[in-house]
């Protein structure tokens, strides 16, 4: 049936020592997202020793552990603020977990956590609040409970 013309031919075999130690991976891979393709990481962190002075943007969420005076905005995600954390900030979010500082007025559409070593100086808008026993909490709380429904739609 087959004569020796027609055989196929197998690849050559690549020794371990002459194939690469790292797997190649498609350039459209979702491992590549600082190449455009959707990453499996679902947040983005500033470490301890990170200082930002100005206005932060995203659309993802961020944890914070360093110190942030100006405005944040991320609008439709999560802003968690470490424990050694310090904003002099105005923030716009649509959850908030506060184990840090926090000095300036809070806008979230769901719900705003405290939490015991956490502080927050200034008014809080929010759909949902929940406040630690030993948190920190000095301004005025507006809670609306359709803030949180709107987003949901």
């Amino acid at each position: 049936m087959w004569s020796k013309q027609q055989t196929v031919a197998e690849p050559p075999a690549v020794s371990p020592s002459q194939g690469s130690a790292a797997p190649v991976v498609p350039f459209n891979s979702a491992s590549n997202s600082y190449l455009g393709g959707t990453s499996a990481r679902s947040s983005a962190r500033l470490g301890a020793s990170i200082k930002i002075k100005g206005q932060l943007t995203g659309a993802e969420a961020l944890q914070i552990d360093g110190k942030v005076d100006g405005p944040i905005s991320l609008q439709g995600h999560e802003l968690t603020v470490g424990p050694t954390a310090h904003l002099n900030s105005e923030i716009h979010a649509s959850e908030l977990v506060v184990s840090g500082k926090v000095v300036g007025n809070v806008h979230v559409r769901g719900r705003v956590d405290i939490k015991k070593e956490g502080s927050i100086i200034g008014d809080i808008f929010s759909a949902r609040i929940s406040i630690e026993d030993g948190a920190h909490f000095k301004g005025r709380i507006e809670i609306d409970p359709t803030k949180s429904q709107a987003a949901a739609d």
